[in-house]
Order: structure tokens, then C-alpha cells, then sequence
């Protein structure tokens, strides 16, 4: 007998991000900020999801040091997604993990029968894989689809979020919680200042 299924908040998004960027999205939503689960925290966790979004083999089982790259990865993009909602940009060390995957991994090229230009992963091993995702990014940044994917403003919660907005001004992974929070926030603060 198997065991049942752990459902995770990030495995239902109510703002996703269009495909594949949805991948990116997914894995900084692994952690519910500020001390939520983190679904990379233990391999037996991880790895549903990581072979879900084909960043592990059936076979494969997710290392200690896997997990940490991954986490840091994640951050790292977190660091981007909190940019693109009109944060700070991200520092050096917070984009670290991301040069340290582009220094490591390789990518080939090869000419699709229908003549596209196709790149894929050169290695099978999780650390080669996250490549994938910043060729994702690469790809996002390039049609225009990188700065509407975001991170929450309420920085106890920063959950990535795809701005559909008309505007795409959003700055709440939901209104009706994070917004109405720091909305309330900001009141107080400022009667608090008036008296």
C-alpha cells in the first residue's frame, strides 16, 4: 500500500504563470514563507515533485546537496520575482546559485525536423537539469513574460504569483490576504504617526 499523497498550497497556483515559466513558479512556491513547509526540505518530499517537473529521473533519488542547490536556486529566483514587483535588485550573492548552475551545466543545440532550434540539458543529474529553468528564464526574459511573473509584496509571505493584471501593477498574491494585511499595516502605522 502506498502512501497517500501529500497536497502541498503550491500544487493548486490561483494566478500561474503560462507554461513553462510555470516551472519556476512552482519551485519558489516549494516554500511557504516565512517558517511554512518547505517542500525540499527532505528527499522523501522532494521527490514527487522534482520528478513531476523533470528535474530527477523515476530512478533517481534527490541527494543532500541536491536539495540545498535546489533551495538556493529557488531563493535565488525568489531574489528576481521580488525585483520584477519593484523590489531591490538582486545582489551578487543572491544570484550566486544561478551562475554557479550556468558555469557547471551544458546545453546543446540541435535543428528540430520542423527546422525549429532546439536546446536541451547535456547532463541527466539534478544540478545539469536546473539548467533548464534558466533557459526558461532566458526564453521568459526574451518574449516578455519574466517581469509579470512576481513575488508577493508582503514580505512575510513572497509567494510567486503571474501578474494578469491590466496594468500588471499587481503587487498581492491575493488581495483579499496579503493586500488587505499591509493595507491595514500602512493604516495603523500612519494614525499611529498622526497622533
Amino acid at each position: 500500500m502506498t502512501a497517500p499523497r501529500i497536497h502541498w498550497l503550491g500544487d493548486h497556483e490561483s494566478k500561474p504563470a503560462p507554461a513553462p515559466l510555470c516551472r519556476i513558479q512552482s519551485l519558489v512556491n516549494t516554500f511557504e514563507l516565512p517558517s511554512g513547509p518547505d517542500r525540499l526540505a527532505a528527499p522523501a518530499d522532494a521527490r514527487p515533485w522534482l520528478i513531476d517537473n523533470s528535474l530527477l529521473g523515476v530512478d533517481d533519488e534527490p541527494t543532500a546537496a541536491d536539495l540545498e542547490l535546489l533551495r538556493d536556486v529557488r531563493e535565488a529566483f525568489r531574489a528576481q520575482l521580488v525585483h520584477n514587483a519593484g523590489g531591490p535588485p538582486p545582489s551578487a550573492a543572491a544570484l550566486a546559485p544561478l551562475r554557479a548552475v550556468a558555469a557547471r551545466a551544458t546545453a546543446h543545440a540541435r535543428v528540430g525536423d520542423d527546422g525549429k532550434i532546439l536546446l536541451s540539458v547535456s547532463g541527466d543529474s539534478l544540478p545539469d537539469r536546473l539548467l533548464e529553468l534558466l533557459l526558461i528564464a532566458r526564453d521568459a526574459q526574451r518574449d516578455g513574460t519574466w517581469p509579470l511573473l512576481k513575488a508577493c509584496g508582503n514580505d512575510e509571505c513572497l509567494w510567486a504569483f503571474y501578474d494578469r493584471s491590466r496594468n500588471h501593477g499587481g503587487t498581492w498574491c491575493s488581495m483579499a490576504t496579503c493586500g488587505n494585511k499591509l493595507k491595514n499595516r500602512q493604516f495603523r502605522a500612519r494614525r499611529r504617526a498622526s497622533r
